[in-house]
């Protein structure tokens, strides 16, 4: 009867802690449906791995290393990412991909601050990349530093998944501090030009070279998002398409989700560097969707088609989340004014600028070292 309960004098309070992490991940998962496919494995698994003496932590640790430590699951998962994009609202109106290039000003900023508090380069650039609001980006980056960043790699990890799940919450409450009810009302028509299936098919192809002359070490990333789109428009392989979509996306969303968990063990993921990190997300992601919307408003100074800032939040991204909130706020602000498909080219633009951003700050950082 003392071995069946021996495990209890092996709880420590960093345990207790993460239980009730995991646990509240798993309420926003349910409850608040915030990415549930995501977070309610990482909740769940951030329990498992924090149960004392547990078998767990070895076979985590076997899935993170096949998976994550080599990002084979982030590139993975891209492909179907790609699959699931269609960039047609993108090809009609070109301009938007503007606004994925700047709502990536969080990235920069954050890599800034966190070279203030104390980071060293390779640490602040996996820092930043949270303002990616991508998570196999941030894995990728993070990642890619190894024993550099492996420290902190966990709470980049969680940052960036927690912080997408609440783009909800985050966007608009950015959003209504820095623009005015007669800028979220003004109206965008759309009239979408005709896109050939030829240039469908080419754009993955020609996007892939340019980011692999542009920023090489985001061409791995780049390329197994544009295969998985290409997947998509070509035509000829709508059963892989399908596939890489559902049962492809789902297993490895999933394994993704329990695996990063192998990460949040109670001793090492409860630190001061932890809570810095998770406050520098919050600053990235602040300054992606204000970096987009400011954007919006410098074009409109010099155009007589006005754009409605909001949309330039949607350059993040986190796809298709935070085009589906700024057109849920444009329908608050008036019923009648309908700003998804905008949205959608702004958000699908972030997510190709969000992983060249991401091969740029390696980049950099490699010629700084």
């Amino acid at each position: 009867m003392a071995e069946l309960f021996s495990n209890f004098g092996n709880i420590t309070w960093q345990m207790v802690v993460m239980w009730l992490i995991g646990a509240l991940l798993i309420y926003l998962a349910i409850k608040k449906d915030m990415e549930p496919a995501l977070l309610l494995p990482m909740g769940f698994g951030a329990i498992l791995v924090n149960i004392p003496v547990s078998g767990a932590v070895e076979t985590l640790e076997t899935l993170y290393n096949a998976g994550i430590a080599n990002e084979l699951f982030p590139l993975i998962l891209f492909i179907g990412i790609g699959a699931m994009i269609d960039f047609g609202p993108l090809l009609s109106n070109p301009k938007m991909m503007l606004f994925g290039a700047a709502a990536q000003f969080g990235i920069f900023i954050t890599f800034s601050l966190a070279r203030l508090f104390g980071f060293s380069l390779e640490e602040a650039a996996a820092t930043g990349i949270i303002g990616a609001a991508d998570g196999p980006t941030a894995i990728f980056v993070a990642n890619h530093f190894g024993e550099a960043t492996r420290g902190i790699s966990s709470a980049i990890i969680v940052a960036a998944y927690s912080y997408m799940a609440l783009v909800p919450i985050v966007q608009p409450a950015v959003i209504r501090c820095i623009t005015t009810r007669k800028e979220r009302l003004i109206r965008m028509e759309y009239k979408p030009a005709a896109v050939s299936k030829a240039t469908r098919i080419c754009f993955p192809i020609i996007i892939t070279l340019l980011a692999g002359l542009v920023a090489p070490k985001s061409v791995a990333l780049v390329g197994f998002l544009m295969f998985g789109n290409l997947l998509r428009e070509c035509g000829v392989l709508n059963s892989l398409s399908e596939s890489a979509q559902k049962e492809l996306a789902n297993i490895v969303t999933i394994l993704l989700g329990i695996t990063v968990a192998f990460t949040m063990q109670g001793e090492a993921f409860l630190s001061v560097n932890t809570l810095l990190i998770m406050g520098l997300g919050l600053i990235a992601f602040v300054f992606d969707t204000f970096g987009g919307v400011m954007f919006a408003k410098l074009i409109n100074l010099f155009s007589k088609k006005k754009i409605n800032p909001m949309v330039g939040a949607a350059g993040i991204s986190a796809f298709p989340m935070s085009s589906r909130v700024i057109h849920k706020m444009g329908l608050k602000e008036d019923p009648s004014n309908f700003l998804l498909m905008h949205a959608a080219a702004a958000n699908v633009s972030g997510q190709i600028a969000s992983v060249i951003a991401g091969g740029l700050i390696i980049t950099i950082v490699e010629g700084m070292l």
